[in-house]
């Protein structure tokens, strides 16, 4: 079984990667030292296909659980889910003493590990990822959080999961469209610290749901050991896995929650990335070319085709936590594998960028 650790001392905990291991969650929650009662957290969707599964191997480990369903998509995470999982958490006993699984998405465990961040002050959870983007990255390293109106996890808390439990079977039941949308934040890894992944992602079938373990290891070790070298955020390290999501956040917020997936969203702030990186970092043309490609092979929009204002886009960026004493925080590339973190991207640039993407991928994307 590939298992990845984190280690941050007392809050260090494994992810522990391997099919039918929903099978198997109780076994391994009890062996991660959890006692007391469980709040199971998922939305509607995915309690179709795993809840009961997860809540049976609980049980027969001894636990005596309770069921939160939560609406699925991103409007659901926010403060008003918030109050109402707590209050359900109370209405079904639970304390101090209770610990959470969430089981399902990046909206799931966000809004799951940020209401046991501040349950009784905090209470230990565990995370289920369903989807690529969980399982490779909004899983592991303790961001926990909701949206505003204003923009994405602007409310949130750093609580470090317990334990992260990967099955990559559950990709199976996923709609094609989150599937796909998955792979930009797979592909941004890639981008920052392992250029021979592109390689392999070039050569997987996009239509094969059937997702190899070590792939999804391989992906959890990158973020994983990101967050050890800098678990909140204070030396730039982490600010790297922010490739393509400065300008993809500000269009995911601009065109409101639920318009675009997530993936989608950072696909467009990945090509707007690029083209900022050919300006200022020298990224050679040919390196934009195999990751735009790339991006297109996995079926994610590389133009913005939404009405969006440069203000409004402008107006999310000014509210981002990447906006710091005045700065807009950039990470830019210098070739495939080597990231950095830049503060010298203008406004008359961000605006070039964004009209780039507006425009069709010039001479069609490559094959």
């Amino acid at each position: 079984m590939p298992t990845v650790s984190v280690n941050l001392s007392s809050r260090s905990y494994d992810i522990l990667v391997e099919r039918g291991v929903l099978n198997r969650v109780g076994e391994f929650i009890k062996a991660a030292g959890l006692h007391g009662h469980a709040a199971l957290i998922t939305d509607a969707n995915v309690s179709l296909h795993y809840s009961e599964c997860v809540k049976n191997s609980l049980e027969l480990a001894g636990y005596e659980v309770s069921v939160h369903l939560i609406p699925p998509g991103e409007t659901s995470k926010c403060m008003d889910q918030v109050q109402l999982l707590a209050r359900s958490l109370i209405e079904h006993h639970h304390d101090r003493g209770s610990f959470v699984v969430a089981l399902g998405g990046g909206v799931v465990g966000d809004l799951a590990g940020f209401v046991a961040s501040i349950f009784y002050r905090g209470i230990p959870y565990v995370h289920i990822p369903t989807t690529i983007v969980a399982q490779v990255d909004s899983s592991i390293g303790g961001k926990t959080g909701v949206n505003e109106p204003e923009g994405k996890n602007l409310i949130g808390s750093f609580h470090q999961p317990r334990l992260v439990l990967v099955d990559p079977d559950t990709l199976r039941t996923l709609p094609d469209r989150i599937f796909h949308a998955g792979f930009a934040e797979v592909i941004k890894h890639a981008a920052i610290r392992d250029a021979a992944m592109l390689g392999l992602l070039e050569s997987m079938d996009p239509d094969d749901k059937n997702v190899d373990a070590d792939l999804i290891a391989r992906n959890a070790e990158i973020k994983g050991r990101i967050v050890v070298e800098d678990e909140r955020e204070t030396t730039g390290t982490r600010a790297l896995l922010n490739f393509g999501h400065t300008i993809g956040h500000a269009i995911e917020a601009s065109a409101e929650y639920g318009t675009l997936l997530h993936g989608e969203a950072i696909s467009l702030g990945l090509r707007a990335a690029l083209h900022l990186s050919e300006k200022l970092a020298d990224l050679k043309p040919a390196d934009s070319e195999r990751l735009l490609a790339l991006l297109a092979h996995w079926n994610l929009p590389l133009v913005l085709e939404l009405d969006i204002t440069l203000d409004a886009i402008h107006a999310a960026l000014a509210r981002d936590k990447k906006f710091i004493a005045g700065a807009m925080r950039f990470v830019l590339l210098k070739r495939p594998g080597e990231a950095f973190v830049s503060e010298e991207v203008t406004r008359e640039l961000i605006d070039e960028a964004i009209e780039h993407i507006r425009t069709p991928v010039e001479g069609g994307v490559p094959a």
